[in-house]
């Protein structure tokens, strides 16, 4: 198929063939800039955020990541799909790239320090002989220019999500898919840190703006690390403030967050905070810190392991709960055992399975002997660095991810009657209705926090406790990698996992037993594996442990019972659940991964 893009490629991007007054008026990519691109390296690029990662495929039918074919370059990142017809998307990000990678080709010391990266999001007819067919007149001596796609739309779905890619099919009067979508452009400059530096959108896609951007950061990138690093201290203090103002002014959807009067928000205890979470230096080794537990990229949880791994390989018998809008949680730990966050970071500082610290003055006497740590709790607090500040610190950061302005929440809250599809609609009314997830899940009239602050019986904890199971288990060797074992020969080589009662461990209440606390569901897309113990990969699994109606047992919770979903509306609810991530997740997560602020 010849593509609008080729043509317009065969034409010079000559205008003249969309004179008719009803042809869409070019974009600015297509014509000479109006006024002179700035000077590079006469400005600065300041970091928008982490780029997200995702499977994808090359043109060779092999499969790769985003992050590995950014590394150690500069790389500008479109999406597009090839049969677009639109002249101000696909066919313009790919006029502009063309135009750069012709320009840089003269320039082949800097060309060779620059990947450009086109992903399809049609992955059902962009294969990947499909992609390296249609980039194949586009390829040159110097420039790496590789034309991607996904195995799957599922695959594609969480991609496009991160980097905010709004895509809708269109489809005919008779309801078929037409092979065409609405989406707005977008194009992103990520540096070789994989950090993303600009974000252009059809207004400001333009060869000449853009080529000023690749140098400037080039030449940022030789910079004296001295300078470096004082520039970095400086963004981080105004990362700070940033994350400051999601306290004070909590997301749409979020109420107003419960702060001790004792520990007010300040960017300085944020900043001290935040460089605490990060620091490995926190753990007995100086091997585990806490965001290896709490992976920003994943959710503040880890997406690759059921359970957590603590200091030197130790294992943690329950999965890692999100951080996000851990603020306004009442409870903290799976079995309610903390009411603070100021208390709830000595759990893990001290547990010998997770950071191995003897004693809290091991960790006081630590930080007081790091000279980068130098002045800063006195900065934040006014007093040096003690049980008491060093927890308000790390839970002032905490305090501070807050997420929330979904898809849902400007629907429901806003009343945008299209920020939320027909299918999470239909979920929602499930939510409330027949499947009555509200129950525990709760939304309020002003705003909603997806949780009850309770603790409940699901069966989960039973059935792992006293369900003996002869078949074959699911064994997890590495992040992602996974292996059938028979029970005889896990047995044989495996010590038996102690059992987990839950709140009982902690109340010596019988009736207590198996019961954990309630999650918010706020980003729970991002948060896999779910339940106390991991044991349930995606959401389409929740779905089906609740409507099968929990494992039962003695003190199964009165409100658990089957749903009676048939698939139709699981997908539906699963599609709600989806719709609750909040617009923010780039700009927490960026911040979080920034370069951490070290011993200089």
């Amino acid at each position: 198929m010849v593509t609008l893009a080729r043509l317009l490629f065969c034409l010079g991007l000559s205008t003249t063939a969309f004179a008719d007054t009803t042809a869409p008026a070019l974009a600015p990519g297509y014509q000479a800039l109006g006024f002179n691109a700035p000077i590079p390296g006469s400005y600065q690029l300041p970091v928008l955020g982490k780029a997200a990662d995702g499977a994808v495929v090359d043109s060779h039918n092999h499969d790769t990541s985003l992050q590995q074919l950014m590394r150690g370059k500069v790389t500008v990142l479109s999406f597009i799909y090839t049969s677009c017809s639109d002249v101000n998307g696909c066919p313009l990000a790919t006029a502009v790239l063309h135009k750069i990678h012709s320009r840089l080709s003269q320039e082949p010391q800097l060309a060779e320090r620059i990947r450009l990266l086109t992903l399809s999001f049609n992955p059902e007819h962009d294969t990947a002989e499909a992609m390296q067919n249609y980039g194949s007149d586009f390829q040159g001596q110097h420039l790496d220019w590789q034309f991607l796609t996904t195995r799957s739309e599922t695959a594609l779905q969480p991609i496009l999500q991160s980097y905010r890619q709004n895509l809708q099919k269109i489809y005919d009067a008779n309801g078929k898919a037409t092979g065409t979508f609405s989406h707005d452009l977008r194009v992103y400059l990520i540096d070789d840190q994989q950090q993303i530096r600009n974000i252009y959108s059809v207004a400001f896609l333009h060869a000449d703006t853009l080529i000023s951007d690749l140098k400037t950061l080039l030449q940022n990138s030789t910079a004296n690390p001295a300078d470096q690093y004082r520039q970095a201290l400086a963004d981080r203090v105004g990362k700070a403030t940033d994350l400051l103002k999601t306290i004070r002014k909590p997301p749409l959807g979020l109420p107003a967050l419960p702060v001790p009067k004792n520990n007010q928000p300040t960017a300085a205890k944020i900043h001290l905070g935040r460089k605490l979470f990060y620091d490995r230096r926190l753990s007995l080794n100086n091997t585990q810190s806490c965001a290896m537990c709490h992976v920003p990229e994943q959710g503040f949880t880890n997406n690759e392991m059921a359970t957590a791994v603590g200091i030197e390989g130790r294992s943690v018998r329950r999965n890692t709960p999100s951080l996000y809008n851990s603020g306004y949680a009442q409870l903290l730990f799976h079995d309610g055992r903390e009411n603070s966050l100021e208390q709830q970071v000595w759990g893990p500082l001290l547990a010998h399975n997770e950071m191995a610290n003897p004693s809290i003055g091991y960790v006081i006497d630590k930080l007081k002997h790091y000279p980068d740590y130098r002045g800063l709790f006195e900065q934040a607090f006014g007093k040096p660095a003690g049980m008491e500040t060093i927890g308000m610190a790390l839970a002032s950061y905490q305090r501070a991810l807050n997420s929330g302005n979904s898809a849902f929440d400007r629907w429901y809250y806003r009343k945008q009657s299209k920020a939320l599809d027909a299918k999470a609609q239909r979920g929602y009314q499930l939510f409330i209705g027949k499947a009555a997830c509200v129950a525990c899940h709760h939304i309020n009239k002003q705003n909603a926090l997806f949780t009850d602050q309770q603790l409940h019986n699901t069966g989960i904890g039973y059935g792992e406790a006293m369900q003996a199971s002869d078949h074959n288990q699911t064994v997890q060797l590495a992040p992602q990698v996974f292996t059938e074992l028979s029970k005889q020969t896990l047995d044989s080589v495996s010590e038996k996992p102690s059992n987990d009662l839950g709140r009982y461990e902690i109340s010596q209440n019988p009736a207590d037993r198996w019961k954990y606390k309630t999650p918010s569901l706020r980003n729970i897309a991002l948060t896999a594996p779910y339940m106390h113990n991991g044991s349930l990969r995606s959401l389409k699994d929740v779905v089906a442990f609740y409507n099968q109606g929990g494992i039962a047992n003695d003190n199964l919770d009165n409100l658990i019972k089957p749903l009676n979903l048939n698939a139709e509306e699981s997908d539906a609810l699963v599609a709600f659940l989806q719709a609750l991530t909040g617009d923010n997740i780039n700009e927490l997560v960026g911040d979080a991964i920034a370069a951490p602020i070290g011993d200089q």
